[in-house]
């Protein structure tokens, strides 16, 4: 497999993400649990253009075959896919000023990129959930942890590790859209609807000296590379809001067939809407 993802690496990306499109289109027409949650989670955000459907159906499939690349071609070959990035410097401005950083870089665009690109200039550690399938875990750790990109583990031993690395002023980062575990969330809402949330992006930012930060890097047409935009997040917002604005930038690199709205197991269901 390692063999087989080092060759899928040495792929322009245009081929790649061309592959992608395919594969986002396979998996729509065979998995009917995914095609519902993808219409299900457009239908609820207010976008019921099938333009935009049809897009978001490409970048999953996208997302999914750039992987290789991401984690697999030299890391400064990585970042270097990266043409424009705005708003970088004051992320980097606040490092400097020794602030530590939280970039929250949701499943939005290709989300394997921005932390890599950080990662050429400051020590980052990012928060990663180990996969279902075992075997994927050391090409995961093997295309993610390199140079100053450290991962943690998204328990209370890795979270240690991310409050540590902003005590030594450094960056963390970590999907703050991502379902949490039993007793690592709350009811928030989200586009409309009740989402189970995790508190650790919340009570990040709220720390003393810390600076956060939202972060996505947008697909470029035909594989030309990507865009990085990176903005601080607003106090009077709460983290869901801060991400439903940031989608609403481009929706159709969000990925909405991902469960997010999915009742974990042992938390009790989100109480009745009023």
């Amino acid at each position: 497999m390692r063999l087989f993802l080092g060759l899928l690496a040495s792929l322009p990306l245009s081929a790649l993400h061309a592959l992608g499109t395919v594969l986002g289109w396979a998996m729509y027409g065979m998995s009917p649990t995914y095609r519902r949650h993808l219409r299900e989670n457009l239908e609820s955000a207010g976008y019921r253009d099938a333009s935009v459907r049809r897009a978001a159906i490409a970048h999953a499939g996208r997302a999914i075959m750039e992987v290789p690349a991401l984690w697999f071609r030299p890391q400064e070959k990585v970042a270097a896919l990266v043409r424009q990035a705005d708003g970088v410097q004051a992320a980097f401005d606040a490092q400097r000023a020794g602030k530590g950083l939280v970039f929250l870089t949701p499943h939005l665009g290709a989300f394997e990129v921005a932390a890599q690109y950080a990662a050429q200039r400051i020590p980052i550690t990012v928060l990663y959930r180990r996969p279902k399938m075992a075997w994927l875990d050391p090409l995961m750790r093997e295309g993610r942890a390199r140079g100053n990109l450290h991962l943690a583990t998204a328990d209370s031993s890795g979270v240690r590790r991310l409050i540590g690395a902003l005590k030594r002023g450094e960056a963390v980062g970590f999907l703050p859209d991502q379902v949490p575990g039993r007793g690592e969330g709350e009811w928030s809402a989200f586009f409309g609807k009740p989402a189970y949330t995790m508190t650790l992006a919340a009570r990040l930012a709220a720390r003393e000296n810390v600076a956060t930060f939202l972060a996505f890097a947008k697909r470029l047409p035909a594989g030309a590379g990507y865009s990085l935009h990176v903005k601080s997040l607003d106090p009077a917002y709460s983290v869901n809001r801060a991400i439903e604005e940031l989608v609403r930038e481009c929706p159709e690199q969000y990925l909405w067939g991902y469960n997010r709205y999915k009742i974990p197991s042992g938390v009790a269901p989100p109480p009745p809407a009023p």
